[in-house]
């Protein structure tokens, strides 16, 4: 029973390329050293006068108890020790540029806030990404001719899906029940993957689920629609929908799509702006190769990592691969002269979302924010946080 009030923290970050680890061990209740610490290839093992804490690592992560090195207490957060670590390399992610949406397969599309299914059925022929905002200009630098494609937009065809950085454009032409618009369909221009919708004049072309009422894109055209990619699952049409919690779902495309355009660009920076053109959060990638595992010691035998974990699970039985970001909220005018600069800067990249979406992942990241130790939270003038993938 002593061990089970003991409230004792485990706060573990695996950094998988550096092959080393930020070990935090503490207790809340004042007076909790002295404390024994055992370091083993496997588990960790606390022993304080408020009893006994022990967290088994997860499959395939190991620990190096003779590297253990840099130890000091920090006051609040308890002790700080770095060891070198092996973690097993994660599975390649698929992409969201094209997940679940495979050529050749007949797909469906479903909300995912509800299940509602959008479109049944579909059968993609063409699964192709879009091009990035600047493919004009290469187009005047390369072609001794006019520019062919000069405002022309890319509208996919019947069995086409074309993906952006963080949508999908369809073409519901065929489709007995359409997402009806809130406003009526204007004129398009330039399509690209960043520079994706010019309306004029400016309309109310929002795509609404017609079960749970919640935005799910946008009309570019007549025959076309964006949907955005945290709104919408595709799945192939002999699978069941699958009831993943939102926060979940969320942080998960938005750290793929950032893991991605780092990786395909070299670009670290983002603004996340609504579709109403307003920016919500500033975000710095910091890396994409930490393995998260953290305890409140609420047992003797510690299996729950509350910085990732969503708040309806009761258990959970490994830890969560995450990027690590820092941020800065933009909204009621925080951080406006900042927001100014980085949308001026041509290394900052845009990912536009439903406004309610950009409320929503800010609400997750304040939370992970506030789960860290105090001396984790803030780097410089930005907040710290992770996002499982």
């Amino acid at each position: 029973m002593a061990a089970v009030a003991a409230e004792a923290r485990v706060f573990l970050e695996v950094r998988r390329r550096l092959q080393s680890a930020l070990l935090i061990l503490g207790d809340s209740k004042e007076g909790g050293l002295p404390m024994d610490v055992s370091v083993t290839p496997s588990s960790l093992r606390m022993q304080s006068p408020g009893g006994r804490t022990e967290l088994r690592l997860p499959a395939g992560v190991r620990l190096a108890p003779s590297s253990c090195r840099g130890l000091r207490h920090v006051p609040g957060d308890g002790l700080h020790l770095l060891l070198q670590a092996r973690a097993e390399c994660r599975p390649e992610l698929i992409s969201v540029f094209n997940q679940s949406s495979q050529a050749q397969e007949c797909c469906t599309f479903y909300c995912q806030s509800c299940g509602e299914v959008v479109i049944r059925d579909r059968k993609l022929l063409r699964v192709l990404p879009l091009p990035g905002d600047n493919w004009g200009a290469l187009v005047d630098e390369w072609c001794c001719h006019p520019d062919p494609f000069a405002n022309k937009p890319l509208h996919p065809r019947e069995n086409d899906c074309f993906t952006g950085d963080c949508f999908y454009l369809v073409n519901l032409k065929s489709d007995l029940w359409q997402p009806s618009p809130e406003g009526a369909p204007v004129e398009t221009h330039h399509l690209s993957s960043e520079n994706h919708l010019k309306l004029k004049p400016k309309a109310n072309t929002k795509v609404i689920c017609k079960r749970c009422k919640v935005m799910l894109g946008e009309t570019v055209s007549s025959e076309t629609t964006k949907f955005y990619m945290t709104e919408i699952i595709i799945l192939p049409s002999e699978r069941n929908f699958p009831i993943i919690p939102r926060s979940q779902f969320v942080q998960s495309i938005i750290a793929q799509c950032m893991v991605e355009l780092s990786s395909a660009r070299s670009t670290f920076r983002f603004t996340i702006q609504g579709h109403d053109d307003k920016v919500y959060i500033l975000l710095w990638l910091l890396n994409s190769d930490s393995l998260v595992i953290e305890s409140l010691g609420q047992s003797t035998s510690i299996q729950k990592f509350p910085v990732l974990e969503d708040v309806s699970k009761a258990d959970s039985s490994s830890a969560w691969n995450a990027v690590k970001v820092l941020y800065q909220p933009c909204i009621k005018s925080r951080n406006a002269e900042l927001s100014s600069l980085w949308e001026n800067d041509i290394s900052v990249h845009s990912l536009t979302l439903p406004s309610t979406t950009c409320l929503e992942l800010l609400l997750i990241l304040s939370r992970s924010n506030a789960a860290l130790p105090p001396s984790l939270r803030c780097m410089n003038s930005f907040q710290v946080a992770f996002l499982k993938m």
